[in-house]
């Protein structure tokens, strides 16, 4: 982890190391050994005072946790997709409905708008969700967007219950 002003920076475990992502096991080794060597306790001036790690104990645990998992292929190949996952955040949208193409079910006093999803559940969203965004739902299922808004549009990305698959519902004020 890397320090700024007030700002905290994760590294990657190849940046702890200073290696590429597509670096060999040799390479990552040989990383690991000098950096090993140059971030050890033992070559820092540290008081046995202080229970809290210092930044110098920090980085050498950060080298360890990294040579840990770079050096089996398997733990590898798991770090790689959670690296590869975490820097998608793009949403992908399968595709985008209108609030007249939702199911509408009223149940008591919160109505739910539901779309079918191709995994067989369901895309939904509750008036109760709706109506913290300012977008309000009567019980036939017509849209009213909060006065102050300015704008006659809005629109929110759902999820499947069950799969990864994701929507965009386009509110039209009115609709």
């Amino acid at each position: 982890m890397v320090l700024g002003s007030s700002i905290s920076v994760q590294k990657t475990l190849y940046e702890v190391l200073s290696v590429s992502e597509d670096a060999t096991y040799d390479e990552i080794r040989a990383a690991y050994r000098s950096a090993a060597l140059n971030t050890h306790p033992d070559k820092a001036q540290t008081t046995l005072e202080s229970s809290v790690p210092s930044s110098a104990q920090q980085e050498f645990f950060s080298v360890q946790k990294a040579w840990e998992i770079l050096r089996h292929p398997a733990s590898r190949a798991d770090y790689d997709k959670q690296l590869q996952s975490s820097r998608q955040n793009i949403e992908i949208i399968a595709s985008e409905i209108k609030v007249t193409d939702m199911i509408i079910e009223s149940t008591g006093d919160t109505v739910e708008l539901l779309y079918p999803c191709r995994c067989g559940d369901y895309f939904f969203i509750t008036s109760c969700e709706l109506s913290e965004m300012g977008i309000f739902v009567s019980g036939d299922g017509e849209i009213e967007l909060q006065p102050s808004d300015s704008a006659s549009s809005a629109s929110v990305v759902l999820g499947c219950g069950s799969c990864s698959l994701k929507i965009r519902l386009v509110i039209i004020n009115g609709t």
